[in-house]
């Protein structure tokens, strides 16, 4: 059974960081695209970055320049670098992988900035 469990959420100022991290088990990571989600509340969930098995990675243009994605195969493990964080960044985040075809989903993590 595919597992994603997401960690390192929590209560940080605007302009501060946080790193997310995503252990994943029952599943052979290194051959899976990787992505991070989020879902502010009343909005819908969207995709924040991705990041392929080759390393390629896409970021969505609000978090670009800011947010890093990164992966550890050796550690079944996809992190968010989080820097210069705003109040907008507040959401429950959300790691995801596409695997044969089914959308796997973590528990969440929850950030919020605070203005």
């Amino acid at each position: 059974q595919v597992q994603l469990v997401e960690s390192g959420g929590g209560l940080v100022q605007a302009g501060g960081s946080l790193r997310l991290s995503c252990a994943a088990s029952g599943m052979i990571f290194s051959i899976y695209t990787m992505n991070w989600y989020r879902q502010a509340p009343g909005k819908q969930r969207e995709l924040v970055a991705a990041i392929t098995t080759g390393g390629s990675t896409n970021y969505a243009a609000s978090v670009k320049g800011r947010f890093t994605i990164s992966r550890e195969n050796a550690k079944n493990t996809v992190h968010l670098q989080m820097n210069s964080l705003k109040p907008e960044d507040t959401a429950v985040y959300y790691c995801n992988t596409n695997y044969h075809r089914l959308e796997v989903w973590g528990q969440g993590t929850l950030v919020t900035v605070s203005s």
